[in-house]
This record gives C-alpha cells, sequence and structure tokens, in this order.
C-alpha cells in the first residue's frame, strides 16, 4: 500500500536524501519517492503509515496535518 504523506519544508535534493536514507535504514525493503516540487514523498513499505510519519518526523521534517 501506498503512503503518500505532504511535507512542506522539502527544500532540495539534500531533504530528499534525508528523507530516503533515514525511512531505508528503518525499513530496507522500501520504495520511497520524495517529489521536491510537489514537497510529497510517497512510500511502498510493509510499515504502518504512522511508523513511515515517525521516522519522517524523527529526521527533522514536518508533516502536513499530522
Amino acid at each position: 500500500m501506498a503512503i503518500k504523506l505532504k511535507v512542506p519544508d522539502i527544500k532540495g535534493d539534500e531533504c530528499a536524501k534525508k528523507i530516503t536514507k533515514s525511512i531505508l535504514t528503518m525499513e530496507s525493503d522500501a520504495k520511497v519517492d520524495v517529489d521536491v516540487k510537489a514537497k510529497t514523498v510517497t512510500v511502498e513499505a510493509g510499515a504502518s503509515e504512522e511508523t513511515i510519519k515517525q521516522i519522517v518526523q524523527s529526521a527533522g521534517y514536518t508533516i502536513e496535518g499530522y
């Protein structure tokens, strides 16, 4: 199941790399797509949406509406 999150504080490729690395550290089999222009993170993983949100937040980013 794909989880799509709006992350308004994505500034560029460095942010995308940091978020991707954080998710893959916790969920090595996840498919992560960060769209810098749209400021979205789409994740396909076995983890729950709550877990993915916590990983993104622990990397230092806010999630819109969360």
